[in-house]
C-alpha cells in the first residue's frame, strides 16, 4: 500500500493536540479498516521548528486519508504521497 503524510499545524504550546489527533486518527482508521477499507495509521511526528504535525498512513488513496481526517475532525494543510 502507498504511504501518505497528512500535515497539520500544531503550535508549540499545544503539542498535546497532536497526540489527541493521532489517537482519533488511529481509532477512525481502525473503524474504516473494519468496514473493508485499506488504511492503517502508522505514526505521528512533530517538527517543532516549523510547528508542523505529520500523521503517517498506509492507505489505498489520499482520499481515504482525507476521509479519516474529516471523520476524526482533524484540520490539515495537505495530504501527500510519500516514498520510503
Amino acid at each position: 500500500m502507498p504511504s501518505y503524510l497528512l500535515e497539520t499545524y500544531v503550535p508549540r504550546a499545544r503539542t498535546d493536540e497532536l497526540a489527541e489527533a493521532a489517537a482519533r486518527a488511529r481509532d477512525t482508521a481502525l473503524r474504516l479498516e473494519a468496514d473493508g477499507r485499506r488504511i492503517r495509521f502508522v505514526r505521528s511526528t512533530f517538527v517543532p521548528s516549523d510547528e508542523i504535525g505529520v500523521l503517517v498512513f498506509e492507505a489505498e488513496s489520499a482520499d481515504t486519508v482525507g476521509e479519516v481526517a474529516r471523520r476524526a475532525a482533524i484540520t490539515y494543510e495537505r495530504i501527500v504521497e510519500a516514498i520510503e
